[in-house]
């Protein structure tokens, strides 16, 4: 590998986590390395800037430079990029060889990826899927959009046998050579329009992981037709998830899941009421989560003991704290109005207070209004998004809203009105308040539990 990339010329565009891990990589095989990021360095990014440095990796700040990206014989490009940038019009005019961290890593092993994707659902199903196999005694991380790039895997992990990766469709539109041996495609709603421009092409960029690769297994969603479909254009073969079929898939019955195997032998996984995590849309990931496993050749016993054992991830109808009385959840990687719904649904018949808003995605909010009609007793709606949301849901005839100017003060307003749960499920991005859902929700479970600190006191 030192002689593949040594005096290669690399440009990593975008100083992220996957870019730099990126450029660590390469720059130990001997790649000449620049990370060119467009914004100006932050505070937090001095440090960074210098351990880089050390490792005698260039950083360009402040704008991606014609010179270095036209002297470049390989640029590596940041999922965060939209494909209608300046910069790969660039790229393209001058024909210079362009993909993503993801890709990278994918050619410099042997080792299989398991791909999983969706709009909603990524990070648990990744999650359960290599605790499974990891208690199979298989070495198998989970990688990719959930915040761990796999090429940092490459340097320091030994003895791989799998890489679990959440793939966004970002990183699919980026990393044209990726091909995972198991590709699942847990569910599809409207997200990400500004990025991909329409509907039809987000679909289409969640599509490609299967139709484009042809993953050597598909896991496809049978409750959702788009998804189903894809079958009739695909040479792999297919394990469904969600609905009994002919063979090969995943499905409740009688409050169990089970398991019907390409011989139709019927394999019982785990009753309903064994499962820990919160919401029936949850029982879909762990379908497909099984049907990975079963492919990989896992015991159902060692699949049912790792469902009952595993917590949710963290962002994720994670409960924080019980205040007098009032259960508080942390449901900030509901970036968008699905993710609210279904988490709105998890809470079943017990009614709650939701607070919601951000940056506004600009997708329709009639189906989120109706499901805070049903499972809401009030609404505090904080951000950019506050007024959108407000007159919508006035439209809807839900009326009981309150307008905060901090998620803090949204927080201390929601328990004083001692109307039920309280739920943090935004239905938005966060950047209009905080850098990313994940700073959203540790300013939300750090509040709660100051909280509950000073009752206590």
């Amino acid at each position: 590998m030192k002689r593949k990339w040594f005096n290669i010329d690399v440009t990593v565009l975008g100083l992220s986590v996957s870019g730099i891990s990126a450029a660590k990589y390469l720059a130990a095989q001997g790649a000449n390395c620049t990370i060119s990021e467009k914004r100006q360095p932050s505070e937090e990014d001095l440090e960074k800037i210098k351990e880089l440095e050390n490792l005698g990796i260039k950083i360009e700040m402040g704008e991606n430079k014609e010179e270095t990206i036209l002297k470049s014989d390989v640029i590596i490009t940041s999922p965060g990029i939209p494909p209608n940038a300046e910069v790969y019009k660039l790229l393209k005019e001058h024909n210079i060889e362009t993909f993503g961290e993801v890709d990278l890593a994918y050619r410099e092993t042997v080792v299989p990826f398991i791909a999983i994707t969706g709009t909603n659902g990524k990070t648990t199903t990744t999650k359960l899927v290599s605790e499974i196999l990891t208690n199979a005694g298989l070495n198998a991380p989970s990688c990719g959009n959930i915040g761990i790039p796999p090429t940092s895997l490459l340097l320091k992990e030994k003895n791989i046998d799998y890489f679990v990766a959440e793939i966004s469709s970002y990183q699919i539109a980026t990393n044209p050579a990726f091909k995972p041996q198991i590709a699942v495609f847990l569910n599809y709603t409207p997200d990400h329009i500004d990025w991909h421009g329409n509907e039809e092409e987000y679909f289409k960029a969640k599509a490609d992981l299967f139709l484009k690769k042809q993953p050597t297994w598909a896991v496809l969603n049978a409750f959702d037709i788009k998804i189903a479909e894809l079958k009739l254009d695909l040479d792999s073969e297919v394990y469904f998830f969600g609905r009994e079929a002919e063979d090969r898939c995943v499905f409740i019955k009688d409050e169990k899941i089970l398991i019907k195997d390409k011989n139709k032998n019927l394999i019982e996984v785990i009753e309903l009421n064994q499962i820990p995590l919160k919401g029936r849309h949850n029982f879909e990931n762990i379908m497909a989560a099984v049907a990975v496993a079963h492919i990989a050749g896992i015991e159902a016993k060692i699949i049912k003991s790792t469902i009952i054992n595993f917590s949710p991830p963290e962002h994720r109808i994670e409960y924080v704290e019980t205040i007098n009385g009032i259960e508080y959840y942390n449901d900030s990687k509901a970036t968008n109005c699905d993710s609210t719904i279904c988490a709105l649904r998890a809470f079943e018949d017990n009614k709650i207070v939701l607070i919601a808003g951000g940056r506004d995605k600009g997708t329709d909010l009639s189906e989120l209004c109706a499901e805070v009609k049903a499972h809401t007793n009030a609404v505090i709606l904080i951000g950019e998004a506050a007024d959108r949301f407000e007159k919508a849901l006035n439209s809807s005839g839900f009326n009981n809203i309150h307008r905060k100017n901090t998620l803090e003060e949204a927080i201390d307003f929601a328990g004083e009105l001692k109307q039920g749960t309280v739920l943090l499920s935004p239905a938005c991005a966060s950047f209009d308040m905080f850098n990313n859902f994940e700073e959203r929700g540790q300013v939300f479970k750090n509040y709660v539990r100051s909280k509950k600190t000073q009752c206590e006191n």
